[in-house]
């Protein structure tokens, strides 16, 4: 029987992990992939699982960094100063619920102008200034800059089999990767694996970098997030939720393994739409197909809505629907070595 994968989701999720601080993530992480294969936390700390296999060497790789803040400066009052760590949609802040990771966890709220005292002259450009309240008189013996901050995410289980949380981008994708490892505990290949929990894709993408260069992989499939269609997205940049799972088209991506995806998911009758791009993904598979002397890179991306906030929407059955695909394709690939 399979696990619950919504519990595995909300797991992943109750971590911190602020990109260039993924210590909780990873350890969760690592906890749940060890069920599956050996695993290593490398110097960056990319959480790396190896499954043995004289076939064709596949990486997989999601990443475990979220979006969140970095402590700029405390002042004696108690205000604590951040920047952005990572593209966090600030609009969505003030009056909002604060996580301070210091020498213990602080909760605090971000600060708001009240709107008697807010100007709206024409042309008024909007501070990037963040401020969090967070009630003490002084906080410097607890936070210290360098310290990370979170809008607070409340996990939510909503109607259509729908989830938020505030780091569903891109511990979907971890899931849909453990799902994915469970699924092929039923299943004959010969594949060798390399699943790589990345860190740092929200700020530098380092964590891919060094992480694939490590694995002398064939193949890789990163999973990570795109935009959900809702109100103001244009249909043509945003897929519907629970369409399915979106396998991307890219100059920086590698037409034929695309296309073995597209067919394997024609073939097991699971739920796909093809993400056209341009130009470079904005993922880590930009990073992986260019590490070592190449690697040959696809990208499945599970459709999410509120990117960047705290209230991040997936549908569980696109992520089981990567995750099916993700085993499909290994089941199939072990067969044509034999």
């Amino acid at each position: 029987m399979l696990k619950d994968i919504k519990d595995i989701i909300r797991s992943l999720c109750d971590t911190s992990g602020v990109s260039g601080n993924e210590y909780e993530a990873s350890k969760k992480v690592r906890e749940l992939l060890s069920e599956y294969c050996e695993t290593r936390t490398d110097a960056l700390g990319n959480v790396i699982g190896h499954i043995e296999g004289d076939g064709a060497h596949i990486l997989l790789d999601a990443h475990i960094d979220r979006i969140g803040f970095v402590v700029t400066s405390v002042d004696e009052c108690g205000f604590v100063k951040a920047s952005k760590c990572g593209g966090s949609d600030i609009r969505v802040l003030p009056a909002g619920e604060a996580v301070v990771f210091g020498k213990e966890t602080v909760y605090g709220v971000f600060t708001s102008t009240p709107p008697h005292l807010k100007k709206d002259e024409k042309g008024n450009k909007a501070s990037d200034d963040i401020y969090i309240d967070t009630g003490l008189s002084s906080a410097r013996d607890i936070i210290r800059p360098g310290d990370r901050a979170i809008l607070k995410n409340n996990w939510r289980e909503l109607l259509g089999g729908r989830v938020a949380s505030g780091a569903l981008d891109d511990r979907a994708g971890a899931a849909a990767i453990l799902r994915c490892l469970e699924l092929l505990k039923y299943e004959e290949h010969n594949c060798e694996i390399t699943v790589l929990f990345s860190v740092q894709e929200e700020t530098t993408g380092g964590g891919a970098v060094t992480g694939a260069f490590q694995t002398n992989a064939d193949e890789a499939i990163v999973v990570d997030v795109s935009f959900a269609l809702a109100p103001d997205i244009e249909k043509e940049k945003a897929k519907p939720l629970g369409g399915g799972v979106l396998i991307g088209v890219s100059p920086s991506l590698d037409y034929d393994l695309s296309e073995e995806l597209k067919l394997t998911a024609e073939n097991e009758d699971i739920p796909f739409s093809i993400e056209a791009m341009g130009g470079g993904t904005g993922t880590n598979a930009d990073d992986i197909r260019t590490s070592g002397e190449g690697i040959k890179t696809a990208l499945l991306s599970i459709p999410q809505r509120n990117m960047h906030t705290g209230v991040e929407v997936c549908d569980i059955s696109d992520i089981e629907d990567t995750a099916r695909l993700l085993a499909a394709y290994i089941t199939e690939r072990g067969a044509l070595n034999d």
